[in-house]
C-alpha cells in the first residue's frame, strides 16, 4: 500500500500544514530560530510549512494582539500557535496577499474547517477544537470591530516588538516607518558571480536561455526576477554564483585586497565574503569561526565555487582569543564581521525579531566591542580593519565604530557607507539590500 511520502506529487492537507506550521511557531516562541525548527518539519511537508511559518513570522504581533482579544488565557502553547497561525492564513485573504507573492491565500471557511481538523488530529488540542472553531468564526464576524481594538498597539500595527519600534523611531525619525514596512516583505534573490569562474555577462545569457529574468546589480551582482531554488540555477554545480544580498556585497570591495596580502577574515561563516575576498585578489587567507560546524560549510562553499588551496587556511576558534589561534604574524587587511542581532536581515528571517530581547544589544555591543580591541592588535601597520555588522541599532554600529576610535588614538577611519538601511516597499528588486552597517579603520604607520 502506498503512503503519502510514497507518492509526493500529492500535496499534504491543510490541517497538517498548519498542525506543522503551528509547532513550528510554538518551538520559535520556545527560543528556537526558525531554521532549526524546519529542519524537524518531514521532508513532504516543509516547503507548504516553510511558506506558512514564514507568513506567520511577519503577521505574529498582529495575531498575538487579535488572539488576546478572542481568548483571555490559551488552554496550552500548541493551541495558541495554532490560533495564530490561522488567524495570519485568515489575514493573508486580504491586503497581505499582494504584498505577498508565492504566498498561498485560502478561502476562510476553508482555513477554519481545516484548523478545527488539526486539532482533531492532535491528542493535546481535540479537546479545545470547539474553543478553536469558536474564536476562528469570531474573527470572521467581527474582524473590523477586532482590527479597530489592537490598533494602538505597536505590535499588532507594525509586527515588531514595541522596544524594537521605539528604538528605530528614535533612531531614525525620518525612515523609521520604511525600515518596519521593509523588513516584513520577503527578500529577492541576490546573486554575486564568482568572476574566478564566469563572467556576469556569461551568466545573464545562461540564465536568459532558461526563461529566467534577472538584472543587474553592483559590481558583480545579479537579482532575479522571482526567486527560484538555487540548486535549479544554471551555474550552480559549476560555482558561477554564490548567493549574496546586495549589501553584503560591499564588504569585501571596502577591504579592496590586493595580490600577495595577508588577510584575516574574522568570523567568517558562512562564507559568502571569504569567497568574495579570494575572487579579488590571490591572497594568503586565514578564515576563522568559532562554529566548527559552519565553518566546515565555508569550507564546502569554497571547494564549489573553486577556491580552496593551499594559500586558504580554515580555523575554528573564537577571534577575541588571540592565544588559541594567532601567530604574531600580522595582517596587511582584516574582516570583522562580528556577531550582532542581526536586525537588518529580518525581511530573510523574520524570526529574528521575536527572537530577541532588548537587553541583547547591550550584551552584543559588549562582544563586539572585545572582538574589535582584540583583531585591532593583529592589524600591521598601514593595514585596515573593516568593521561589518548587520544590524540597524546604533548601539552596534554607529555608536560602536566612535567608541572604537576613541579607545584606539592609532586608528583612523576611512571612508565607508556607515549604516545601510534596508529599502523600502516600493524599491525595484535591482535596487533593494538588507540592513548592514560599514566602518573602515587604518592602523598608523
Amino acid at each position: 500500500m502506498s503512503t503519502r511520502s510514497d507518492l509526493p506529487h500529492l500535496a499534504p492537507p491543510l490541517s497538517a500544514i498548519l498542525l506543522s506550521s503551528a509547532q513550528v511557531v510554538q518551538d520559535v516562541l520556545d527560543g528556537r530560530s526558525l531554521t532549526e525548527a524546519l529542519a524537524d518539519v518531514d521532508g513532504g511537508l516543509r516547503p507548504a510549512t516553510q511558506a506558512v511559518s514564514f507568513h506567520a513570522m511577519r503577521y505574529l504581533g498582529w495575531a498575538d494582539a487579535v488572539g488576546r482579544e478572542l481568548v483571555q488565557r490559551y488552554p496550552n502553547v500548541l493551541f495558541e500557535s495554532l490560533l495564530l497561525v490561522s488567524l495570519t492564513l485568515l489575514k493573508a485573504e486580504g491586503e497581505a496577499a499582494a504584498a505577498l507573492p508565492g504566498m498561498p491565500v485560502y478561502a476562510p471557511h476553508t482555513v477554519v474547517d481545516q484548523a478545527v481538523t488539526a486539532t482533531a488530529k492532535h491528542r493535546s488540542l481535540a479537546a479545545f477544537k470547539g474553543l478553536l472553531n469558536a474564536c476562528l468564526r469570531r474573527f470572521l464576524r467581527e474582524r473590523t470591530a477586532l482590527d479597530a481594538a489592537v490598533a494602538d498597539s505597536p505590535e499588532a500595527e507594525w509586527n515588531h516588538p514595541g522596544w524594537w519600534v521605539k528604538l528605530l523611531r528614535v533612531a531614525y525619525p525620518q525612515q523609521w516607518q520604511d525600515v518596519l514596512r521593509a523588513a516584513n516583505l520577503p527578500a529577492p534573490l541576490t546573486l554575486r558571480v564568482n568572476r574566478r569562474r564566469a563572467s556576469r555577462e556569461q551568466v545573464l545569457a545562461a540564465f536568459q536561455d532558461a526563461g529566467l529574468a534577472a538584472e543587474a546589480v553592483g559590481a558583480a551582482g545579479l537579482v532575479l526576477a522571482t526567486p527560484r531554488p538555487v540548486t535549479q540555477l544554471p551555474g550552480f554545480a559549476e560555482g558561477w554564483w554564490s548567493v549574496q544580498d546586495a549589501g553584503a556585497q560591499l564588504a569585501a570591495e571596502l577591504l579592496a585586497p590586493q595580490d600577495g596580502m595577508r588577510v584575516l577574515d574574522a568570523c567568517a561563516a558562512p562564507g559568502g565574503k571569504t569567497a568574495h575576498l579570494l575572487e579579488l585578489a590571490d591572497i594568503d587567507l586565514l578564515a576563522l569561526d568559532a562554529d566548527a560546524d559552519r565553518l566546515a560549510r565555508v569550507g564546502q562553499n569554497l571547494d564549489r565555487l573553486g577556491l580552496a588551496g593551499e594559500r586558504v587556511r580554515l580555523r575554528a576558534a573564537d577571534a577575541a582569543d588571540l592565544d588559541a589561534w594567532w601567530d604574531g604574524q600580522p595582517f596587511d587587511a582584516v574582516l570583522a564581521d562580528v556577531p550582532c542581532t542581526a536586525s537588518g536581515i529580518v525581511r530573510r528571517h523574520p524570526d529574528i525579531r521575536w527572537l530577541r530581547r532588548e537587553n541583547d544589544l547591550r550584551r552584543t555591543a559588549t562582544v563586539q566591542a572585545r572582538i574589535l580591541d582584540a583583531l585591532w592588535r593583529t592589524v600591521a601597520p598601514g593595514g585596515r580593519l573593516l568593521y561589518v555588522t548587520c544590524s540597524v541599532f546604533p548601539i552596534e554600529g554607529t555608536r560602536q565604530a566612535l567608541e572604537f576610535l576613541q579607545r584606539h588614538p592609532d586608528a583612523t577611519r576611512l571612508e565607508a557607507p556607515g549604516q545601510l538601511l534596508p529599502v523600502a516597499v516600493d524599491a525595484t528588486p535591482a535596487a533593494q539590500h538588507d540592513g548592514f552597517f560599514y566602518a573602515l579603520f587604518a592602523k598608523q604607520s
